[in-house]
């Protein structure tokens, strides 16, 4: 009869899991020796925050839910950020966690909270495992984490029962998630015939979209009724910054540039919009509402909503495929305009070595099918309107969850689900020291990623933020002089440049190294007061 860690390992890999990432404790060794029988690829990591990461954004990647795992209570609430992070950027994944053996539970026992509890708040849902339910409860775990709308679950697993006989007949686990329904008749009607009344929709495409994979069709609908769109920041590339209909991003920016275009729509219709990236009242123009998601739109009383299309959202977004174009008062010159006036700003002419300078070099060496992970900062904003994105998945961001620290792990997740693909990770130099420890992780695995630092040492956005309001700033000093000042840092090579001629040959170096390689690109910081949106 198989174990209680033995189930569990061929149980999740059965199912599809291939990856789990974590840091290990006592009770979890027979867990380990159980994955590396079953052939589960367990990633060491050297904190369980990027554990959490790591596994969300390979959930990003293949759509399957990948495992973070850590031991009892520092290393469960280290493991909160990273699973917080697919909680609120919608991210299927689960989450084992060491927890105390029944009859410890409610003792006074070192290491020992309720870690329940402390799941409960990030997670779809969160249980203990037990030798009769191995097989259930993986089911059910994979099932809810990957119904929509997709998140994480949590499984505890008592100290005391890895090596128990597990019940069962060790059967292969069949998923069936569930997925949203097809919208009600009387909705779909209505959608169509708002679409025929209003004479400037604006589209706004969200997160939903993009996890759903619908760039396809809604770039159809775009075209079809040839509508302007923006885009909210983790949705970048279902419209390609050349397009003619493409206004810009909300939220990041100089996102103020966009109103002109913005505030002449009559109606706004949000396609798969999500509201935790940025609610619809921050932004909107005085205009109606018309909502199409896979949930209600999430507003206050300003916002007037005439329809709220809630369900399959391939089928909705197919329904508006079959309408015939309504025609519209739209200039799309007056579209090209402003976006080129907006890319032009963003390019600030000054002689020190700016923040969108160091990017486009980036873009112009990079290659087109690579993929970039982000930190969180102010450079996040300036790649959110930025950054050249031909197609979903390319720019790697969190911005609902938005804990600094996301850029490394996120490049050592990418890149170990997508070893052929290039990858590059962007961050401030708060974020880079934040989760050092993990370039070591990527020298250990051999991974060709480049860190590119932003190094202006400073957390630039908080320092935007106080002058803004007049404040001393204090507390945002992260150094004084140089970030690194050496060759190597953790065994990895370092390269180092001060304008942007220097950051394309770091840039054409890296890329011919194998293994990690870290750019030190030391910026001028103070260029982003003059970038970052005023919302």
């Amino acid at each position: 009869m198989s174990t209680v860690a033995e189930r569990l390992a061929l149980s999740l890999k059965n199912a599809g899991v291939k990856y789990v990432f974590g840091v290990p404790g006592g009770p979890s060794l027979p867990y380990l020796e159980a994955m590396r029988r079953s052939g589960l690829d367990f990633i060491l990591v050297k904190n369980e925050a990027s554990a959490g990461i790591m596994a969300t954004v390979c959930g990003q990647i293949t759509g399957v839910p990948a495992v973070c795992h850590a031991t009892f209570g520092p290393g469960a609430t280290n493991l909160t950020t990273g699973v917080g992070c697919a909680y609120l950027d919608r991210v299927p994944l689960i989450a084992m966690t060491s927890e105390m053996s029944d009859s410890q539970l409610k003792r006074t026992v070192q290491m020992n909270i309720d870690q329940q509890a402390l799941f409960k708040q990030i997670t779809k849902w969160t249980t203990r495992l037990t030798p009769d339910n191995v097989e259930g409860t993986v089911k059910k775990a994979l099932e809810i984490s990957l119904s929509e709308v997709t998140g994480p679950v949590h499984v505890g697993l008592p100290a005391d029962i890895a090596e128990r006989p597990a019940e069962g007949d060790g059967s292969d686990i069949i998923i069936c998630p569930k997925g949203p329904p097809k919208p009600l008749e009387k909705e779909l009607e209505n959608m169509k015939k708002v679409l025929q009344v209003y004479k400037k929709p604006l589209l706004a495409v969200g997160l939903s979209s993009a996890r759903l994979r619908l760039q396809k069709n809604i770039l159809r609908v775009v075209e079809k009724h040839n509508l302007p769109v923006v885009l909210t920041p983790m949705a970048k590339g279902i419209v390609p910054e050349s397009h003619p209909n493409y206004i810009g991003v909300v939220f990041h920016a100089l996102s103020h540039m966009l109103n002109p275009i913005v505030n002449q729509a009559d109606l706004i219709i949000g396609i798969g919009y999500d509201p935790v990236e940025f609610n619809y009242e921050d932004w909107m123009p005085e205009a109606p509402l018309l909502h199409i998601d896979t949930v209600k739109a999430d507003v206050d009383n300003s916002i007037k909503v005439i329809g709220d299309v809630v369900g399959d959202l391939k089928y909705s977004i197919k329904e508006l495929l079959t309408l015939e174009p309504a025609g519209n008062d739209w200039n799309l010159e007056e579209v090209k305009k402003n976006k080129e006036q907006l890319f032009s700003t963003l390019r600030p002419n000054t002689k020190s070595f700016s923040p969108s300078a160091a990017l486009d070099a980036l873009r112009c060496e990079m290659s087109e099918d690579g993929i970039m992970t982000c930190d969180v900062g102010a450079h996040t904003h300036l790649i959110g309107q930025l950054w050249r994105t031909p197609r979903p998945g390319l720019q790697m961001m969190t911005n609902g969850w938005s804990s600094m620290g996301f850029g490394v792990p996120a490049a050592i997740g990418a890149k170990i689900c997508l070893p052929e693909t290039q990858v590059v990770c962007v961050c401030g130099d708060g974020g880079f020291l934040m989760m050092l420890g993990e370039i070591v992780t990527a020298r250990r695995l051999q991974l060709d990623v480049t860190f590119v630092v932003l190094a202006d040492n400073k957390l630039s956005l908080i320092d935007v933020k106080q002058k803004r309001k007049n404040f001393e700033n204090y507390g945002v000093t992260l150094y004084k002089g140089a970030l690194l000042e050496s060759d190597k840092i953790l065994g990895v090579p370092v390269l180092s440049a001060k304008n942007e001629k220097q950051m394309k040959k770091c840039l054409k170096n890296a890329f011919s190294i194998k293994g990690p390689v870290v750019i030190e690109a030391s910026i001028d910081g103070s260029i982003y007061k003059e970038l970052i949106s005023r919302r």
